[in-house]
């Protein structure tokens, strides 16, 4: 028996179909360190993320809230290893960019993503431009954010040859 050599890695082009959903997992539980952490270091003072006594005095949520910034990009990040780890060559934007409910410290995130679209480049030979819809739930299955993102891959290597 001869051994092989497997390497994780993210989809080529080819391999992303339309409709397919990822469920990415594990989940991320947010702490007050993630919360605390993300947002000074992008220099954000909003209060909401930073002042207990400022946050649980105030309406809605009595409570300080996750920084939907760390949301999103923890929810981009539960995606990479599973869809465009090795494979990316550029993020070429982000929309439709929601955060219907908030996301506390205690709270687990979990995300899954759609492949909406997908076409050759028609700039760059060799790669593909993909369209994801990303979903992120709170432990309750609450949808705490929601983000398309379009990202430019590399085609198969055996595709191009």
């Amino acid at each position: 028996m001869s051994m092989r050599d497997i390497e994780q890695r993210g989809l080529y082009f080819e391999e992303f179909d339309t409709g397919v959903r990822y469920l990415h997992r594990p989940g991320r539980t947010a702490t007050e360190a993630d919360n605390v952490l993300f947002t000074t270091l992008t220099m954000n003072t909003q209060a909401l993320h930073l002042d207990a006594a400022f946050a649980d005095a105030s309406e809605p949520f009595h409570a300080r809230l996750i920084n939907s910034m760390w949301t999103l990009s923890t929810m981009v990040g539960t995606s990479v290893a599973q869809l465009t780890q090795g494979t990316l060559v550029a993020q070429l934007g982000m929309g439709d960019i929601a955060f219907p409910q908030p996301l506390f410290a205690g709270d687990t995130l979990t995300t899954e993503t759609v492949v909406e679209e997908k076409r050759l480049s028609s700039s760059r030979p060799g790669m593909g431009v993909v369209r994801l819809a990303h979903t992120g739930r709170n432990q309750d299955g609450t949808v705490v954010a929601t983000a398309t993102r379009t990202v430019l891959v590399r085609c198969h290597p055996e595709a191009s040859a």
